[in-house]
């Protein structure tokens, strides 16, 4: 091994365990101190745009010569508008209940004492990380809020703006005599880093990685420490033949164009057979519009080609394609119970709508999908912490254990018992 892992190696070691150490300290600390820091590294973005703006565009510049696509350098760029979003989940998450401490269930033991379940948090959290800088500040505010440690490792793509970010954040916590460990960004794009990082299960609790598929992966393969996570978006939006026309195509025009390369955009469009030559050509139309690349069954492809609609055959890898980019896959089906067998054949868990006036057809549908978020007439792209009311979120989950969908701060705590009595012996 060269000296210069070795060194990376035990720099993350140490990181690790003053993670560890500032967990303890923060699992204690009261809801008004943690919130005081909060809503002071909201203070403190607002103050230091330009010099973040001056760093995002160090990434963006670095970005664009290492041919970054365009969805890529989307993701990347810290615009105004995400700056906002920074600062508006900040005091959001500080406004929120504080988990840490609540109680969920008490027993009285016919022996006398009281067992009491009380949420607690986790410990430390390492997120591992692609592209968005924002992700940055949302996973310090969530983890902070509910007592955890956290230890950031972004890309390389947003070193730049992820350590002016993780900056403040220890400004914030200095300022507020919290320990500035609580939050700390690894400070190399090294991959020795995240390998060692993955292995450190005496000190870190819990891994969320957030990225593609392919960075998901590595670290469910590699990693020792529990891992939180969701493989990929493949987000289907079903349109019933009791669907209203103008309804259908606004939300699947929303699902799949608002913002193509996120996880919880449309990927496959499913039309039930009944409505299809009505229904098809005007959605079709308005995703064609919107510059979107149709890829059809056969039955579909017939429909779009009467209706003068250019179209692409759609094979079985498409189903079970996440694109992030304008194009969606169109298959016809002859009911409900057939988009919902569709659905959780070749979809990830992740979000899944239907459009339907029908309200038995809507219940059999929020039933039956097996996926961490199911619509009636709404969106796929609201599955998000912020939009769930959570402040932010720290990820979303496909798993079905501890957290499903959009985590924010009840998910990012476990439980303990306290048992309390005057005496009591096992007799």
């Amino acid at each position: 091994m060269s000296t210069e892992v070795t060194d990376i190696a035990s720099q993350v070691k140490q990181i690790a365990l003053d993670a560890r150490a500032a967990s303890l300290t923060l699992a204690n600390v009261s809801s008004e101190l943690k919130n005081k820091a909060i809503l002071r590294l909201a203070e403190l973005i607002e103050e230091n745009v330009p010099a973040l703006e001056q760093e995002n565009a160090k990434d963006l510049a670095a970005g664009k010569e290492a041919g970054l696509t365009g969805a890529m350098l989307n993701r990347l760029e810290l615009n105004d508008k995400r700056i906002s979003g920074m600062v508006e989940g900040a005091r959001q998450v500080a406004a929120l209940p504080d988990p840490v401490g609540e109680s969920l269930d008490t027993y009285q033991h016919p022996q006398g004492f009281t067992i009491e379940k009380v949420r607690v948090p986790i410990g430390v959290i390492g997120i591992i990380y692609e592209s968005r800088p924002n992700v940055t500040v949302d996973c310090a505010i969530l983890c902070l809020k509910s007592g955890n440690a956290s230890i950031l490792r972004g890309g390389k793509e947003a070193f730049h703006t992820n350590t002016a970010l993780a900056k403040l954040v220890s400004q914030a916590l200095s300022e507020t005599g919290l320990p500035e460990k609580a939050v700390q960004l690894i400070p190399t794009t090294d991959r020795a880093a995240m390998n060692t990082l993955l292995k450190l299960n005496e000190q870190i609790q819990c891994i969320i990685p957030r990225g593609g598929e392919g960075l998901i992966r590595f670290v469910s393969e590699n990693s020792t420490i529990p891992v939180i996570k969701h493989y990929d978006g493949i987000c289907t939006l079903f349109v019933d033949k009791a669907a209203d026309v103008a309804m259908a195509e606004s939300i699947v025009v929303n699902s799949k164009t608002h913002y193509p390369s996120v996880c919880n955009a449309g990927e496959n469009l499913l039309v039930h057979r009944d409505v299809v030559e009505f229904h098809l050509p005007q959605i079709a139309r308005a995703l064609a519009a919107k510059g979107v690349t149709l890829k059809a069954d056969s039955e579909a492809a017939t429909v779009l080609e009467n209706a003068g609609i250019d179209c692409e055959p759609a094979t079985e890898e498409d189903w079970s394609t996440e694109y992030l980019d304008l194009i969606i896959s169109i298959k016809v089906v002859a009911d409900v119970d057939e988009a919902m067998a569709f659905i959780n054949k070749y979809g990830s868990s992740h979000s899944d709508a239907i459009i339907t006036e029908e309200a038995e057809t809507a219940t059999a549908f929020l039933n039956g999908v097996d996926s961490s978020t199911v619509y009636w007439n709404v969106s796929t792209r609201f599955t998000d912490g912020f939009e769930f009311g959570l402040g932010a979120e720290i990820g979303i989950s496909t798993d079905r254990l501890h957290a499903r969908g959009p985590m924010g701060l009840r998910e990012l705590c476990s439980y303990k018992y306290k048992v309390v009595g005057k005496g009591q012996i096992k007799p």
